[in-house]
């Protein structure tokens, strides 16, 4: 079993070496506990053993630990411009030795890796063990869902455009594209601040569990999203609204894209 107590004592110690008053270490520390919840919520939800349950809550304390080490050196969250997280994360927690730390069992380590390598791609790669796909999915759902509600705050609208209401952002024909044929978007076409709006909303097709999706729906986060967000460009407006249009439909029929 793994001991949570001394889990979440080290990782304190490991991020308070960074700067807490950042604002973006600052999201990023509640952010993690956010999904660290999630995950065990999920976990129980899905009538897991104790110790997935634990193992669980532990993927979602560790998922981002490579995000505070990148803010510190590159200063963006953004990989493509500086590094890949979820490596950077592995990095410091197998190579760099932190995760002897934090869990003393030893047994856990690939479930951990192949979790955090695969929370932040397109998609999980073939070939993992049933529990390293099982908590892959379980990370990859409870992420999402607090990507998307940060995305509906106030506050991150007001970050991430300045606090206008009206956006002259445009979506491009890329991410639309992907969006409309494809039920996801390619992060390498991501072009503007629109596209990630886009992006979030595509975060839909990829859930792997219906109870998520339900609690998404229940929170109201996809609508609070689209309100939250109008578009100068009428073009652009137009897709933003047929895209939602498409996710709210699919969250009613509660079926697999593609």
């Amino acid at each position: 079993m793994i001991d949570i107590n001394r889990l979440k004592k080290e990782l304190n110690n490991y991020i308070n070496e960074f700067d807490v008053n950042d604002p973006q270490i600052a999201m990023k520390i509640k952010h993690t506990y956010r999904v660290s919840s999630l995950s065990k919520q999920l976990a129980s939800h899905l009538r897991l053993s104790d110790e997935d349950v634990d193992l669980a809550e532990a993927i979602g304390l560790l998922h981002d630990i490579g995000r505070f080490e990148q803010i510190r050196t590159y200063h963006t969250f953004i990989d493509k411009d500086s590094i890949d997280h979820g490596k950077l994360g592995n990095y410091i927690l197998f190579e760099k030795g932190l995760i002897n730390k934090m869990i003393e069992d030893r047994s856990y380590d690939n479930i951990i890796k192949e979790a955090i390598i695969n929370h932040n791609k397109p998609f999980i790669k073939n070939g993992l063990s049933e529990k390293e796909e099982l908590h892959s999915k379980i990370i990859r759902d409870s992420d999402k869902t607090d990507i998307l509600y940060l995305s509906t705050l106030k506050e991150s609208f007001s970050t991430m455009f300045g606090g206008k209401e009206f956006i002259d952002e445009k979506i491009s024909d890329e991410v639309y594209n992907d969006f409309v044929n494809n039920c996801s978007v390619d992060y390498r076409h991501i072009a503007s601040k629109a596209d990630v709006v886009l992006c979030h909303l595509a975060y839909i097709f990829d859930y792997n569990f219906k109870e998520m999706v339900d609690f998404i729906d229940k929170m109201g986060y996809v609508d609070d999203l689209y309100n939250n967000i109008r578009f100068n460009d009428q073009k652009t407006e137009n897709r933003f609204t047929s895209s939602y249009d498409l996710v709210k439909i699919y969250m009613k029929n509660k079926k697999r894209c593609g």
